[in-house]
Formats: C-alpha cells, structure tokens, sequence
C-alpha cells in the first residue's frame, strides 16, 4: 500500500532542492552580470577619465610654447651658447679606445649638458681579411662608421672595436632628444663619405626626419635665425652640418654656407690662443644683410690628454673668449664651444660648462 504521506514529504524535499539549485544558478548568474557591468562602468570610466585628460591638455594650447618660452625666453639661435664635446664619439665607454677626447660615452656627454657634438664619418668596407685575423671579432657589414681616419689601420686609434656606427649614434642623439623635449642638439660631421651613403645611413635613424632642422624651410637667410623656443615648439630640434656642399638635400647644412670658424688648434704646446678664422674666405666678423652666422668656436690641442686639457679648459678657455675670441668676432660671443674631455678644468673654479653658462646669463 502506498504512503501518500510519505510521497508529499519526497517530493517536497525534492521541490525545495530543486529550488536551492536553481537559486544558486539565479545567484550566480546576477553575481556574472553584476560583475560585467562593474567592468563595463570601470572601463567607461578609464575612458571618460582619458578623453578628460586629453581634453584639459587640448584645451591648453600654449602649454609647450609656454614651457619654451620659460627656458629658453626670446632668444634667437644665433644668441645662445651650447656646450659642445670635440671628437665626441672617441671615448673610453662606447668603444675600445685606446687614445681618446672624451672619457664619456656619447649619451652620458648629452645627459651631462653637452648640446654640440662632433663627428667623422668614414665608409667601411667588409673586410674578409680583417675578419679571420681577428678570430671574428672585426666581421662588420659595410657601413658608415665612426672612426678616427681609415677605417681599416690601427684599431684603437683610427678605428675601435666595437665598430661605432654613424647611425646608432645618430639613433642615440634623436632618442635623447626625444626623451628632452626642451633641448636641442647640433651635430657637426667632418664627412668622408658620398651623399648616397650618409643618406642610407640617417635614413635609418628612426625619428631623425621629424627633429632636423631645414633651414631653407624657415627662411633663415631671409629672416635669420628662429628663436629657440619657436624650434622647441615646433620639435625641430636637430642641426647637422658637414663640412661637404652637397647634402643640404638630405637637411645637412655646409657648414662654410652657414658658420663661422676658428682655426681648430692651440697648437702642441697650448700657447696659440689667437682667434683666427679657419676658412680664409669667411672672415670670423663677417657681415651678411638680415643674417648672421652661427660661430662655432673650438679651443683643444694637436693631441689631447686629460693634462692639458685640465690646464687648457679654465680660466684659459674664459679669457680666450673675452679677449681673443669675441673681438675677433666683432663683439659677439660663440655659440659652440668645443673643447676636449668636457668635465675637466683647472683650480681656477671655470669649467666649460660654466663658462658656457655665463654666457648665457649674459645680456
């Protein structure tokens, strides 16, 4: 005989399990939805806070012109002075030197204050030879490289090892720049190769087109040089010069076109502080209607030694500038000062980097 009452008891139990499930199922899934919209609001939020962040920095245009007009105030280009390092690329930390003018690499030198290099690009061509009596440590593609004449002598002195490419150096200029937004940086080739060839290798260079400096598009000749706060602003913030005519197509200007130049040497014993043009035909006063020169001053020796460059980079340096230098110029002061080992200086309390300052604090 069946027990109804029994039965209803099962089937009850049964129910209200039943029921426990499906509301644990109905929980589990109003915890999902409540957690996609969660992430949903989250993510609308990050958006909003986004466009919001973007909007203030939209809705202040003047931000960046503002900041390079704090820096850098009115001044054009041609009235500033810039730090610049001789031979840049011959240092005891980018490659095995074994006679150097820097004892930084290129990119401790720029994120120590120097805003001018210098460099000499020579062609190299692979070598198998060199390659085997090196037991593969020389076995570098053709390429523009960094070297100190041929690219094939003397390793340590005319070339060093690692080979130091013309564009990874380049690349470590535009990545410094690009992490500086408020600096610019002159690059100064002593050029040994074709057109062709340094247009390979800067084009290369990832950014380089963004940041070089044209000066026909600005019409330097015609309106002079651009404040430097207008080149910040506008992110051109590279020069390069050369001392070969025909890469002004590639935004590399002739130097001869565009400078003015002191003879290099103080001569082996330092004692040759005279200023004295180093083109014959470009006088270091030279007069042009509406436009005036950059003049790029060097003060180092035949053969640099921490010694004399410790003796040549004070209060020599200073009084040069005053006394040789500036009224040779027809009273103006350098707006490239080249010296060897940078950091280096006498007892005097004058370094480089000071000197370079003082003229900028100048009226």
């Amino acid at each position: 005989m069946i027990d109804m009452d029994m039965l209803r008891m099962r089937f009850r139990g049964r129910l209200r399990r039943a029921l426990r499930r499906g509301h644990a199922r109905r929980t589990a899934a109003c915890l999902l939805l409540l957690a996609l919209l969660g992430a949903a609001t989250t993510a609308t939020t990050a958006t909003a806070t986004t466009a919001s962040t973007a909007s203030a920095a939209a809705a202040a245009p003047g931000a960046p012109a503002d900041l390079a007009a704090a820096r850098w105030g009115e001044r054009r280009l041609d009235e500033v002075s810039f730090l610049t390092t001789h031979n840049a690329f011959t240092n005891y930390e980018d490659s095995r030197w074994s006679s150097v003018n820097q004892s930084e690499s290129v990119r401790a030198q720029l994120d120590g204050g120097v805003r001018g290099i210098s460099l000499d690009t020579h062609w190299y061509e692979r070598s198998t030879w060199l390659c085997v009596i090196s037991f593969g440590s020389d076995c570098y593609p053709s390429d523009v490289y960094l070297c100190h004449g041929d690219c094939k002598t003397f390793a340590g002195a005319t070339y060093a090892l690692p080979r130091q490419s013309f564009h990874g150096t380049m690349q470590t200029v535009v990545d410094f720049l690009a992490a500086h937004p408020q600096e610019v940086v002159t690059v100064f080739l002593e050029d040994y190769v074709s057109a062709d060839q340094l247009s390979r290798s800067l084009g290369r260079v990832r950014g380089l087109s963004d940041m070089v400096f044209r000066p026909d598009e600005w019409g330097v000749r015609q309106n002079g040089w651009p404040k430097v706060a207008d080149l910040v602003t506008s992110g051109k913030r590279l020069l390069v010069f050369s001392d070969r005519s025909d890469r002004e197509h590639l935004g590399v200007m002739y130097d001869r076109s565009w400078t003015v130049s002191n003879y290099w040497s103080l001569g082996d014993l330092g004692n040759d502080t005279s200023c004295v043009t180093r083109w014959p035909d470009v006088p270091l006063d030279r007069q042009e209607p509406g436009f005036r020169r950059l003049f790029t001053m060097s003060h180092h020796r035949n053969v640099p030694t921490v010694l004399t460059a410790a003796l040549d980079n004070g209060a020599k340096l200073r009084n040069r500038i005053a006394g040789q230098c500036r009224p040779a110029a027809g009273g103006r002061d350098p707006n490239f000062v080249s010296v060897d080992f940078h950091r280096l200086s006498d007892s005097s309390g004058h370094t480089p980097a000071s000197i370079v300052a003082e003229l900028n604090a100048s009226p």
